[in-house]
């Protein structure tokens, strides 16, 4: 088979897809790359990596020339949190890496490319509850803006061009092997670290801040589905609603006292309050269901149950080794 190329492996979602990726095609098919080498042993282990800048147009098309590559799936972006701070960089990775990624397959009729959205499409004008598929898309974030502009983007070469552009709105996504990157939902992650690390949190959204929200394991089979998705069932392909459960910081804490009961949680909201306050409280993902079968298997308590787990023995491992 052809093989598939992954950008911007080294974050939170990449690190762990593409070990998913090459668990179901093998580790020989599945090339990953990053612009930094300081990416997990465990993906340096499993398979290829080759450092690269998707604003090299000429060395992507060198890498996707020597492994023969078919497919790509794009994760390279700056996110929302880092974007404000340099929204200049985060339109010029976030676009202009994409538009490279869309002109080579196009060029060299790739057979597919996945670029994932996120519920950063959204805004303030946007339905907050419930939002359905086909909805107002007016972001208020440089991030948001992106992801919206790549969904258009992507329609409008599958409609030109004939290509097969696919993409998924993420929502926060809960993870333990790889810290998350600079996003508005990173609370998700750290308050769990820090339950174990320190039994207390100090929030940077307020209490009641309703956000959906994805487990990990969950993101990579929603991924790997639609990849491999029949092109012809696809109504929306370059951005369909994702939904796992919606939480917020309270409740989060209230789940994780029903295991640590002396967990302690504060807040002190900062600028990422006005980017959560942006963005939907719930999503309807009816199209993603009925089309490629999505169904999420973890809500909020098991979430916990195993992200305390899992960082306890992370814990445990560290206090061993120090």
């Amino acid at each position: 088979m052809k093989k598939i190329l992954f950008t911007g492996c080294g974050g939170q979602i990449g690190s762990e897809l593409v070990l998913a990726f090459r668990n179901v095609y093998g580790s020989e098919n599945v090339i990953a790359t990053d612009l930094s080498a300081n990416v997990s042993r465990e993906l340096l282990d499993s398979g290829t990596f080759v450092q690269l800048d998707v604003l090299d147009k000429e060395s992507i098309v060198n890498v996707i020339d020597k492994y023969d590559v078919g497919s790509v799936v794009h994760l390279a972006a700056i996110l929302s949190a880092v974007g404000e701070k340099n929204p200049q960089l985060a339109w010029n990775v976030n676009m202009n890496g994409t538009v490279n990624i869309f002109e080579i397959a196009r060029e060299k009729k790739l057979e597919k490319i996945l670029v994932p959205s996120s519920i950063a499409a959204f805004g303030p004008d946007t339905p907050k509850e419930m939002t359905p598929q086909r909805t107002i898309l007016h972001p208020t974030t440089m991030y948001g803006v992106t992801k919206v502009a790549i969904e258009l983007l992507g329609d409008y070469y599958n409609h030109h061009y004939g290509m097969d552009i696919r993409g998924l709105r993420y929502p926060g996504v809960i993870s333990h092997k790889t810290l998350p990157g600079g996003g508005t939902t990173d609370y998700a992650v750290a308050i769990y670290f820090d339950a174990v690390k320190k039994k207390s949190y100090n929030c940077f959204l307020k209490e009641d801040t309703m956000l959906p929200m994805i487990y990990m394991p969950d993101c990579l089979r929603a991924t790997l589905e639609l990849f491999q998705a029949d092109k012809s069932r696809l109504t929306c392909a370059t951005g369909y609603n994702l939904a796992a459960f919606s939480t917020t910081p309270a409740e989060m804490a209230e789940s994780i006292k029903k295991y640590m009961p002396d967990f302690e949680i504060t807040y002190s909201p900062d600028f990422r309050q006005e980017i959560a306050d942006s963005w939907t409280n719930s999503i309807d993902d009816r199209e993603a269901r009925e089309e490629w079968g999505w169904k999420p298997e973890y809500d909020l308590d098991r979430v916990t149950k195993d992200m305390l787990a899992e960082v306890g023995k992370k814990q445990f491992n560290l206090t061993q080794t120090t």
